[in-house]
């Protein structure tokens, strides 16, 4: 027999008098939280109305309102850049970079964080964590500036050492075949400090007697740490990565803008950068909006199977 259920609905006005009392109460915290939402507003949802471009032959002289007054042209945009000799091309390279940087940059964190905590010394434990956290609030300009002084030819310290040991000079910023290692490379080591806290935080959070009840049945480090550990963290490492999956296809652009010349197009030219000249340099917008379009739906879409997949055979998910 089903049991009535104890939940009661309010009426209209309750419900507004219930708003009104949290409100009140939360006054303080809402008001710090309204800069980060009029942040997201203006700078995230505002603008997508502007995706109506995406369909249009937006001018610019038409005006910001010309996005609504421009001729139809329906999927024209995105049937010439998918017809055009760039578009796979640029596909590929924002793949592989990604999924290079996935590979080689999601791990590192977690590996990272159970050996950090498996540290007694504390004054080693935070000194280390110190250490590792600092090249993630370097900025990314100044990171491409070292490894254009340490990777130069004539200057450069890796060279030098080249040469010292009997090899010759390479000029690696200028080579397209090193273009991903070194982006991957000093991507990994800038933020990989950084992003372990998250993973610390939840290997803190692991009772100590589990531990201790591992120990008492004999389990030595690595068992607790494989039959242990990382179960524990699972839910944690799962939710990370579907929103790592989100971003497969939006490679930070700032620093392969920065990293990039002509000379390495081949492996370095990806979507956000084709955009910004399509955009910016020769001022297609109704084109770069249409690229940009399809880099977030591609995005969304990954987004959406993993989460199913996670949420059916793991009961773990993002909503």
């Amino acid at each position: 027999m089903l049991k009535k259920s104890n939940v009661v609905k309010l009426s209209k006005a309750e419900k507004r008098q219930l708003l009104k009392k949290n409100v009140k109460r939360d006054k303080y915290l809402l008001l710090m939280f309204l800069p980060v939402a009029i942040y997201y507003l203006l700078f995230c949802y505002l603008p997508m109305t502007g995706l109506v471009m995406s369909f249009q032959d937006f001018k610019p002289g038409q005006g910001l309102l010309g996005i609504y007054t421009g001729d139809w042209v329906g999927l024209k945009w995105f049937y010439q850049f998918f017809t055009s000799a760039f578009a796979w091309q640029l596909i590929r390279n924002t793949f592989l970079l990604s999924f290079y940087s996935l590979i080689f940059g999601f791990p590192i964190p977690i590996i990272f964080a159970i050996c950090i905590t498996q540290i007694k010394n504390k004054h080693v434990q935070r000194s280390a964590q110190l250490i590792t956290y600092l090249p993630y609030f370097i900025s990314t300009v100044v990171v491409v500036g070292m490894l254009t002084n340490f990777l130069s030819p004539s200057t450069g310290i890796i060279n030098q050492i080249i040469v010292k040991l009997g090899g010759e000079q390479i000029n690696f910023m200028n080579t397209p075949s090193w273009f991903r290692t070194l982006y991957v490379a000093s991507g990994s080591w800038q933020t990989f400090g950084f992003n372990s806290i998250i993973f610390v935080a939840a290997i803190m959070g692991i009772s100590p007697d589990l531990y201790e009840a591992m120990r008492v049945d004999g389990a030595n480090k690595r068992e607790q740490i494989w039959h242990l550990v990382l179960p524990m963290i699972k839910p944690t490492i799962i939710l990370l990565l579907i929103m790592s999956l989100g971003s497969l296809l939006s490679v930070g652009f700032e620093k392969v803008y920065l990293m990039y010349n002509p000379s390495v197009y081949d492996t370095a030219d990806v979507i956000s950068t084709y955009v910004y000249r399509q955009g910016i340099e020769n001022k297609n917008f109704s084109y770069a909006t249409a690229v940009g379009l399809f880099n977030s739906l591609v995005g969304f879409t990954i987004v959406s199977i993993s989460n199913s997949f996670s949420r059916k055979f793991n009961e773990t998910s993002i909503w």
